[in-house]
């Protein structure tokens, strides 16, 4: 039978040692500011201490982890996540979102148990415990089926690994074809948080030293030239080397890569009136431009080195989506952060809801790049990371898909022009110089003087109405203020419907996948327009109706929402 000890003296001091996690807000964040406002309106300031210690409440844990997430989710946010913070809840923010917070948490937990005593070690690893049980239960909400296409010929693929394995990978995938994904990592293995999925040396990671001396010095006299610039040049010689340390990677790598860059005459019309339009017309000028400075004159000058049949401008654009789609930015031991090429981690695709989020630093203890997850994967599933918190235009462009799931970064800038505040530590408004708009489902709150729209960009409508300061007073000048604004609104999402066209409803089976893509996107900006159209006829119905009882009353108070 199991007697209970009283607690010695010792022990008694221990327990009353404080435990506390410091999350702190850095002053060189480029989004301080208005992370400091959000954080302040939300009763937390830029440094909260948060106190770990044992409670009578047996959801003690809980509480103080949901706290500490509130604040992390914050400093973890990026510039469009803070644009629409204030309006939606925390979950709005997105499951990348919150792995990192918790990955955050995490990392300043285990760093706290290194130097806690005993007492402290105990409370920290139920706490710790509890954080990676958030992880898995986020992994849990989210599975997306993975369906592996049978008959594809992996034998490449099956020979990259074996080659990585014989020099020193470590891993716990294989690769496949997954529907609607092209080529992808499968876990073999039920994989837990915490778990090395991947695990690959420098030795076999594809850096700027590579790059030739005698190349190099060609390329010295063009002032400016980035080492990225110079990687993809030696990638397209280094592909056709039968005697390359790479060969096998190159091997597996398409003829063809399906990215915005290749779109055809056909995807570019159906893109009229689109964002994407003008992103991937952009980007392709500025590759033509770059093409148009190194050649013909580095093969004239040095054909040696850069033979005319290997530097043709299809040679070239296929080395840029190369990089582009396949490139990751890693921080070395010397504390450089370098573009690389990473044999066999390229075939991690990205998802909106990614298992790997943390992975652009080599450990200094092992020299290798470790693919740790952030949340469960099953044996079977595929296993995925996150490229960035990218739009679906930036994705099809670089990338050559579409993720699966709402993307909170499908949004479309509007340009208006008002007066901008000045933005001061103690302003009541955040300068927004830019402004936007994503589809309103997303958004869980519907009343007046808000309709699901952001703040931000309602806030600068009214600005630009009117300079008084604008209160959200049930006044008739108010509200018949609301009805000009969304009716103005509503005008102009109907001229960006018109552009958009009516829906593509052709059989999209028979048609090339860079059309498909193009319709994709379109039918994501017409969603996007159709919602905020929507949410203004809700809009105006709740503030019509609103202005009729404040006109029907014989006397018209302010009423405060």
């Amino acid at each position: 039978m199991a007697v209970n000890k009283p607690l010695s003296s010792h022990d008694a001091m221990e327990l009353d040692k404080d435990c506390s996690i410091v999350l702190e807000l850095s002053e060189s964040d480029p989004l301080f500011y208005k992370k400091k406002k959000l954080l302040q309106d939300m009763g937390f300031s830029t440094k909260e201490e948060i106190h770990v210690k044992r409670s009578s409440n047996p959801n003690w844990i809980s509480t103080s982890l949901k706290i500490m997430l509130q604040i992390e989710r914050i400093i973890n946010s990026d510039e469009t996540e803070l644009y629409f913070a204030g309006d939606e809840p925390m979950d709005m923010y997105g499951p990348r979102n919150e792995l990192e917070a918790l990955n955050s948490i995490l990392q300043l937990v285990e760093s706290s148990l290194s130097s806690a005593c005993l007492m402290q070690k105990n409370v920290l690893q139920e706490f710790h415990d509890a954080i990676v049980d958030m992880m898995s239960q986020s992994g849990n909400r989210n599975i997306l089926e993975t369906t592996i296409v049978e008959g594809y010929n992996s034998d490449k693929e099956r020979k990259l690994l074996q080659w990585g394995e014989n020099n020193g990978v470590k891993t716990r995938l294989e690769i496949a074809y997954v529907k609607g994904a092209g080529r992808g990592a499968i876990a073999t293995e039920d994989l837990k948080v915490g778990d090395t999925a991947l695990e690959i040396p420098t030795s076999l990671i594809i850096v700027e030293e590579l790059v030739q001396a005698d190349m190099y010095h060609a390329l010295e006299k063009f002032e400016g030239i980035s080492s990225e610039t110079m990687l993809l040049l030696w990638s397209m010689k280094e592909r056709h080397n039968g005697d390359s340390q790479f060969k096998i990677y190159f091997d597996t790598l398409p003829e063809e890569f399906h990215t915005g860059l290749s779109f055809g005459i056909d995807a570019m019309m159906v893109l009229d009136g689109t964002l994407l339009l003008d992103e991937i017309t952009a980007a392709k000028e500025h590759l033509h431009a770059q093409y148009d400075d190194l050649f013909p004159a580095l093969c004239e000058d040095h054909p040696d080195i850069f033979p005319p049949e290997l530097y043709t401008w299809e040679q070239f654009l296929w080395a840029c989506e190369l990089w582009y789609s396949n490139s990751m930015k890693i921080k070395f031991p010397d504390g450089k952060l370098r573009t690389c090429l990473i044999p066999i981690a390229g075939f991690l695709n990205h998802s909106l809801d990614p298992h790997v989020v943390h992975y652009g630093r080599v450990d200094s203890a092992t020299n290798t790049l470790k693919f740790r997850l952030s949340r469960p994967c099953n044996a079977g599933q595929e296993c995925c990371l996150s490229y960035g918190n990218f739009s679906s235009s930036h994705l099809i462009t670089f990338y050559g898909f579409v993720p699966q799931g709402d993307n909170l970064y499908d949004v479309i800038p509007l340009d208006i022009d008002a007066a901008q505040d000045d933005f001061t530590e103690g302003s009541s408004i955040s300068n927004w110089t830019t402004h936007m708009v994503r589809a309103t489902w997303l958004s869980h709150n519907c009343n007046i003087f808000y309709y699901g729209l952001p703040s931000p960009f309602l806030d600068c409508l009214r600005r630009a109405r009117s300079p008084m300061p604008h209160t959200k007073d049930l006044l008739p000048e108010n509200l018949k203020n609301e009805i000009e604004i969304l009716e103005d609104l509503r005008a102009i999402c109907d001229d960006m419907m018109d552009n958009l066209g009516d829906a593509d409803l052709d059989d999209r089976k028979n048609t090339n996948w860079d059309v498909k893509l193009a319709i994709k996107f379109k039918d994501i900006q017409r969603s996007i327009v159709s919602s905020v159209l929507t949410s203004c006829y809700c809009g105006l119905k709740l503030v019509k109706d609103e202005l009729s009882k404040c006109l029907a009353e014989d006397t018209p108070g302010s009423k405060q929402i």
